[in-house]
């Protein structure tokens, strides 16, 4: 039988313990995470953020930067200027759309579609040093219940 957490559970020592909070072990999880990324991500001479940008490239070329902002979960102004730094390194290239000219549509280049493999094999090494013992049941519940949570917030938020 499944236990509902009560308000007055809620606020027993054990949910003021950070380490028993699931929000707070997602984010030191996400650092964690983060900060592997980020040390092997040094060698390219590239950040986090320039990563989720090609990342969301390579599995959609063409975006726009508004789309690009809302997949990677940036504002605006946050996105124009990572890729201009992306731009610099040659990494992307910025066209201008020909049927609407307000809007500037993304592209890797030839030089960012050739690190695809090689990142996505870094990024895939970490996902399994993280998991290292998990079952592959223990791998689907995490997922499964880390989609369930992000709908509960996402929910939360949209009712808001």
């Amino acid at each position: 039988m499944k236990e509902t957490i009560t308000a007055t559970k809620r606020m027993d020592d054990i949910w003021l313990d950070p380490n028993e909070s699931p929000g707070f072990i997602v984010r030191e999880t996400n650092i964690a995470v983060g900060n592997a990324l980020r040390q092997r991500l040094s060698v390219y001479r590239m950040t986090l953020g320039q990563y989720y940008f090609m990342r969301a490239l390579w599995v959609e070329e063409g975006l726009s930067q508004r789309q690009l902002s809302k997949r990677v979960g940036t504002t605006e102004p946050t996105t124009a200027s990572a890729l201009r730094l992306l731009e610099k390194n040659g990494l992307v290239q910025r066209i201008r759309n020909k049927k609407d000219r307000r809007t500037i549509n993304v592209f890797p280049t030839q030089k960012g579609r050739e690190l695809k493999n090689e990142l996505l094999n870094m990024a895939i090494g970490i996902n399994e040093i993280a998991t290292n013992g998990f079952s592959d049941h223990d791998l689907k519940e995490v997922k499964r219940l880390m989609r369930a949570m992000k709908t509960n917030l996402d929910a939360d938020v949209n009712s808001s």
